[in-house]
């Protein structure tokens, strides 16, 4: 099992275990997952590591149907600016792959933030640690288990 299914059972939190046949041609894997298991995608949420320019990294954990706003998260994590992580930078300190990533049992604890929009959930889902895997908890489990702060990071996607 993955460490983030690991961390979940550790710490006795509820969760269940979602599986799809992943398609290596997607590349937006959030959005794949929605589909692929019939989820509402304001309820899939993709975990993404940002660069702050003090030299920490962070997560922001928003929902598929918006876009991460680094200048929000920037702000929640007390630095100026953002950007976001070189895959391999992420990888590294995650101990996931891209389109695996999971906020939950990460190799570094990371500051982490929780869009608002989790707030109103009773459940969302995250990755499992690997694709084609996704968890779905109570926002405040998911909270409690990465050290997640609340902070309105999603900005609307607006296709071009």
């Amino acid at each position: 099992m993955t460490p983030a299914v690991k961390t979940l059972e550790r710490n006795g939190a509820a969760f269940e275990l979602l599986s799809y046949e992943h398609d290596p041609r997607a590349s937006a894997y959030g959005e794949e997952a929605a589909s692929a298991l019939g989820l509402d995608p304001r309820t899939v949420f993709k975990t993404l590591i940002a660069s702050l320019d003090d030299g920490r990294l962070a997560v922001g954990i928003v929902p598929v149907t918006g876009q991460l706003d680094l200048k929000a998260l920037a702000k929640a994590a007390g630095a100026r600016r953002a950007n976001m992580a070189e895959a391999a930078e992420a990888e590294r300190a995650t101990g996931y792959v891209l389109g695996g990533i999971s906020p939950l049992g990460q190799k570094k604890r990371l500051p982490t933030f929780l869009d608002v929009s989790a707030e109103s959930l009773e459940h969302l889902h995250v990755s499992g640690g690997r694709r084609g895997l996704e968890i779905r908890l109570a926002p405040a489990d998911l909270m409690r288990l990465c050290g997640a702060r609340l902070a309105s990071l999603s900005r609307t996607w607006v296709p071009t």
